[in-house]
């Protein structure tokens, strides 16, 4: 993991079976739970973040240290051009 602490609402990537996985977390789990039918182990010593994969919506649990932080790509988005109105040629009729 990163050296910052992921929150809800940044944007990730995990690696499973099926390959580099992104998503969104979702919640901080301090308590167990299932997810159908996984058992989650969530502590407040040891918290999972709960995560919603962007492909299926699925729900998943991993530990911060198996997620991946995803940069933003809104930085690196081109400026928009300024509008310009119609050219003024100062011809009359």
């Amino acid at each position: 993991m990163a050296s910052k602490e992921l929150k809800v609402g940044d944007k990730v990537s995990w690696n499973s079976t099926q390959g580099k996985i992104e998503g969104t977390v979702k919640k901080k789990l301090t308590a167990p739970m299932d997810i159908k039918t996984h058992h989650v182990a969530a502590t407040p010593d040891d918290p999972q973040l709960l995560v919603k994969s962007a492909g299926t919506g699925q729900l998943a649990a991993h530990k911060p240290a198996a997620l991946n932080p995803l940069k933003s790509i809104t930085a690196a988005k081109p400026a928009t051009p300024a509008k310009t109105g119609a050219s003024k040629t100062g011809t009359k009729k």
